[in-house]
């Protein structure tokens, strides 16, 4: 029986990269997973992942982009399984690095989409089976570009400082409840994302996903006391 023992965790980004980690990590400690993500060739490698661990998930294809078919995630866990205890937002999307005066329009909405828009449509549809869970804890992963501007960087860090802000202000708002809600940067991580913004990089030089997977799930336990902080992975810094 590990510390996350009967509870419940949806993990959104959940077929690759720190989204795939953290759900291993979770199912290793003994929550039950549910898998977000669009990829089910993914999500089914994950949920392999979890089992050999000893844990056990539930798979959700999904694009998060699809506010239709993400609005009733919420009382759908909470309908199957009679809670949500954990949400932890992993997805991002990256979009085009260029000057903010080219930024084409798909490509504005669709990290609009992932990274704002999904985080209050997250927050939204599961607010209230996490504000009933007797120690609700939500991390939303983030990047030091969206406190430190850099160029080209526009449009994923402008939605991911917005994704911030709103978060934080969901945290003020439950402050006298036993919910627990914290943004976490894993720092610079060898992900796909990474790869894509920088593909000269070294990635054998980079922390994976795995390494940062421990410290993010420790914010998921009902021990955690911290709320409404940006906590930065150890010895880690950077834009993901």
């Amino acid at each position: 029986m590990g510390s996350l023992s009967g509870r419940v965790a949806l993990v959104t980004g959940a077929s690759r990269g720190i989204g795939a980690a953290v759900a291993v990590e979770l199912g290793r400690r003994s929550a039950h997973v549910v898998l977000l993500a669009r990829t089910q060739g993914g999500l089914e490698e994950v949920d392999d992942a979890i089992r050999a661990a000893g844990g056990t998930a539930t798979l959700l294809p999904l694009d998060l982009q699809d506010g239709a078919g993400l609005d009733p995630v919420g009382p759908s866990i909470h309908g199957r399984f009679g809670r949500l205890d954990i949400l932890v937002h992993c997805a991002g999307a990256l979009g085009k690095l260029t000057p903010t005066p080219h930024i084409q329009p798909k490509d504005w909405d669709a990290v609009v989409g992932v990274n704002l828009a999904a985080t209050w449509r997250l927050i939204r549809t599961c607010a209230p089976p996490l504000q009933a869970a007797p120690a609700g804890r939500v991390v939303f992963v983030t990047t030091g570009v969206a406190v430190a501007p850099r160029a080209y960087w526009g449009a994923y860090g402008a939605t991911k400082a917005g994704m911030e802000h709103l978060v934080l202000s969901w945290a003020a708002e439950v402050t006298t409840t036993p919910l627990r809600i914290n943004l976490f940067d894993p720092g610079v991580v060898a992900t796909r994302m990474r790869a894509d913004a920088m593909p000269g990089e070294d990635p054998a030089r980079l922390a994976k996903p795995a390494d940062v997977a421990p410290g993010l799930a420790d914010l998921c336990e009902v021990a955690e006391t911290r709320h409404g902080q940006r906590v930065v992975a150890s010895s880690l810094s950077g834009v993901r």
